[in-house]
């Protein structure tokens, strides 16, 4: 009788009818019922209940139940109603969360309706057994062949087919299981909820230890450059697991990923088809070492080699371009990383040559396992040679398509060249003035000169926040505490026109100013700025009021674009009420000095860092033509001349060393305001001494300044991570003199730590004047951001 298995639905639906809805408000109400209002007495409750009478009103014996009983199912007394049947209670020191119910149980026993044998006569009859069931079904489908217009038997319409012989057939019942009566759901035995003890602090999990061993894999190593063990053990699973595992199992895992991962290091050097075998071994008797051995045994097998190098590509001007950047040769190992490396050379190659829109395709390496070698092709589609042509440019804009080509540093009709196009990009970036900006070639179709296109250049600008808030703090010896604030608007007037807001507080310093700076004015690294400030300088050479004005053009380095050779030349006024030494009176009279000048300065740059530089020199030349007006007109020339080199003596130490010469021409000392002089003397010049308290001093013990001057210092210095150390001894001196005498020299010793950041070092240095005169400190500290030079 096939219809046994294929007709669920109908036993379902008999079981439904008869005792199916009580044993659904059953099992919602035992699932509805909180966990946590079980307890003991709960439990005492169930086990003086009477054991012969069921949930449905029936009996042990399946006899149906009296109206007595039938009334006691009401919503008052029924022991299975939601939040009334009680189940086993947690251990004592268990505590459970509470589970609040979704409906709230009298809701709940409410909807569910009353049963009772006087509703339904069905109710109170015994169960069916299966047998039975399966008896009054045939008999009910007699005919396999329905009458026209008359369902097929259960539904089915494969028991119409008139097939007598049926795979399942009318196979009877042989469990005697299925025959006997449903048990009363108060002799329903539950097992028990079992809880996990948790595991004891002092308890640890149980680990077996291993060693590693490798076989075979020596001769390869031989072959090869690479360190095919050293590769292998940096990304081995085995080693990761640092000797130990839980089981044996984990081992085996281990060892299976790294087995992949041994063919995976030996293909990358050629050898495509090795054999790779593992196996777990006990460790000799009496070895030392963990007691378990992990095996991994190589055979390696041929090393594949290039037996043929083709290029599908269409005709370059060079026509070797590509063969020339395609660094592989026939017969040479078929090694991953110099596939890579040369397919990546001829990607870079190809946009620096006009190719702006050339694409390396896929490789494929047919192998021959046979003779050991590799024919390999690789397709190119090298796309239009190219020329420069116009600029587009879309998005939040800082500023326009003209400014671009301002900072480009090609014309229309120059050679399409990725590097050109990344320095453009570059210059964008170091503006300062876009969140994210972009750059990428795009086709016009329009012919140039020597069968060439002209290509556009889009830039997609995303301009960020143009206002931004800086501050430094600083300390000297001399010089005190001096901290900066700043707020700039870096695009106030487009394009690139910051205006820029400066205030200046320390224990010697105190001023505020304004500027006015143009990048990039009209010629790409060109910058015009106009100044004006005002500032109170108290120091104990001098103390100053100060009002001063200036304008300059530069082409300067800074951290994100250093330059080779740099300039800078301007003009500046100022007008400034400053102390004196009276060689009259004895005392320091405030005189009130006007002056005004030119000045112009050239360097040249070849160090590797402008903040940090580790190897390469640097040489820097001002000259200042300018005028003092007080009882007279003293012009005058002020010149130095700044030398520095570096040296890498290893990977972490540097030696450096500086020189710097001045010199005023023109002018006797004391018709130069104090300003204007020359000093020696502080972080930035002679450590282990004030700030300008070197040179001639007046009778009050303070430094008159002076007309020339020499400094000298040499330093070592060693870093290690992102920390370093400083030993240094400066020397110099300033004269009355013009020229400098290199006589009665200063030295000051020390030593300095370093902290390195992004944007440069953080430097502190403590020094010691050499031979110490009375009101010299013992010892002098620096906190600065940069290398003192």
């Amino acid at each position: 009788m096939p219809w046994l298995i294929d007709q669920k639905p109908a036993c379902s639906l008999s079981l439904r009818d008869g005792a199916g809805l009580a044993t659904l408000s059953i099992l919602l109400a035992c699932t509805s019922a909180p966990a946590h209002a079980q307890d003991k007495d709960a439990q005492a409750s169930v086990q003086a209940a009477p054991t012969g009478q069921t949930s449905s009103g029936q009996t042990a014996t399946n006899q149906p139940a009296s109206d007595t009983d039938a009334s006691a199912a009401d919503t008052g007394s029924d022991p299975v109603q939601a939040g009334k049947l009680v189940v086993p209670a947690p251990p004592a020191d268990v505590v459970l969360p509470e589970v609040k119910p979704v409906i709230p149980d009298d809701e709940f026993n409410r909807a569910i309706p009353a049963l009772d044998s006087q509703d339904d006569p069905e109710i109170g009859k015994p169960l069916e057994s299966i047998e039975d069931f399966e008896r009054r079904m045939a008999s009910g489908q007699t005919d396999p062949k329905p009458a026209e217009g008359q369902a097929a038997p259960l539904g089915d319409p494969a028991l119409s087919d008139g097939d007598t012989n049926e795979a399942v057939g009318d196979a009877p019942v042989r469990d005697a299981e299925l025959n006997a009566p449903l048990p009363s759901i108060d002799q329903f035995e539950v097992t028990p909820v079992q809880f996990a003890e948790q595991k004891k602090d002092d308890e640890k999990d149980v680990e077996i230890a291993y060693q590693t061993r490798i076989d075979g894999l020596d001769g390869a190593d031989d072959d090869t450059g690479t360190d095919l063990k050293s590769e292998f053990r940096s990304h081995s699973a085995l080693k990761k697991g640092d000797g130990k595992a839980a089981n044996l199992a984990m081992v085996n895992a281990r060892l299976s990923e790294d087995a992949t991962l041994m063919q995976t290091v030996l293909a990358s050097e050629g050898w495509y088809s090795p054999i790779v075998t593992t196996r777990v071994e006990r460790a000799p008797e009496g070895s030392e070492g963990a007691p378990l051995v992990a095996v991994i045994k190589v055979v390696p097998g041929k090393r594949y080699s290039f037996s043929d190098i083709v290029v599908k590509a269409d005709p370059t001007v060079p026509s070797d371009l590509i063969a020339r950047n395609l660094s592989l040769k026939v017969g040479e190992p078929i090694i991953a990383e110099r596939v890579q490396g040369a397919e990546a050379q001829v990607a870079l190659a190809l946009p620096e040559n006009g190719y702006a829109f050339a694409k390396v395709g896929d490789r494929d390496i047919l192998l021959d396992e046979d003779s050991g070698e590799g024919v390999y092709t690789l397709p190119v589609d090298v796309g239009p040679r190219s020329r420069f042509g116009g600029f587009t440019t879309a998005g939040d804009q800082a500023f326009d398509a003209e400014h671009i080509g301002v900072l480009a540093r090609f014309k229309r009709g120059d050679l399409y060249d990725s590097r050109k196009v990344d320095d453009l990009r570059k210059a964008l970036v170091a503006t300062s003035l876009f969140s994210t900006v972009a750059v990428e070639p795009r086709k016009t179709g329009e012919p140039a000169p020597d069968d060439t296109e002209y290509v556009t250049l889009h830039v997609q600008q995303d301009a960020g926040p143009p206002r931004t808030i800086a501050g430094s703090v600083g300390y000297a010896t001399g010089e005190g505490v001096t901290a900066q604030a700043t707020w700039t608007h870096r695009n106030m007037w487009p394009p690139e026109g910051a205006l820029i807001a400066k205030a200046i507080a320390g224990t010697r310093q105190q001023g505020a100013g304004v500027t006015f700076r143009r990048s990039n004015a009209g010629k790409r690294d060109r910058t015009f700025e106009v100044v004006a400030e005002a500032f109170h300088n108290d120091y104990d050479a001098y103390s100053a009021y100060t009002g001063r004005i200036a304008a300059r053009v530069a082409r300067d380095s800074t951290p994100i674009w250093q330059k080779k050779y740099t300039y800078a030349f301007g003009v500046e006024m100022l007008a400034t009420a400053e102390t004196d030494y009276n060689r009259t009176t004895g005392d320091r009279d405030r005189k009130l000095y006007y002056v005004a000048g030119v000045n112009g300065q050239i360097g040249l740059d070849q160090t590797d860092s402008l903040l940090d530089p580790t190897r390469g020199y640097r040489l820097t030349t001002l000259i200042q033509p300018e005028a003092t007006v007080r009882n007279g007109f003293d012009p005058y020339v002020r010149a130095r001349i700044d030398a520095s080199a570096y040296y890498p003596v290893s990977d972490g130490l540097v030696l450096a060393g500086r020189v710097r010469f001045g010199t005023i021409q023109g002018a006797g000392l004391f018709d130069i305001a104090p300003s204007r002089r020359l000093y020696a003397g502080g972080g930035g010049s002679v450590r282990g001494y004030s700030y300008q308290a070197l040179g001639e001093q007046a009778p009050d013990g303070t430094a008159v300044g002076g007309r020339s001057l020499n400094e000298g210092s040499v330093e070592a210095r060693y870093r290690f991570g992102n920390y370093g150390v400083v030993a240094f001894v400066d020397a110099g001196q300033a004269y009355r003199e013009t020229m400098p005498q290199f006589n009665n020299l200063r030295y000051g010793v020390g030593i300095g730590g370093r902290f390195y950041t992004n944007f440069g070092p953080v430097r502190l240095d403590i020094a010691t004047p050499v031979n110490r005169q009375p009101g010299e400190s013992r010892f002098n500290l620096y906190v600065s951001i940069g290398q003192a030079f």
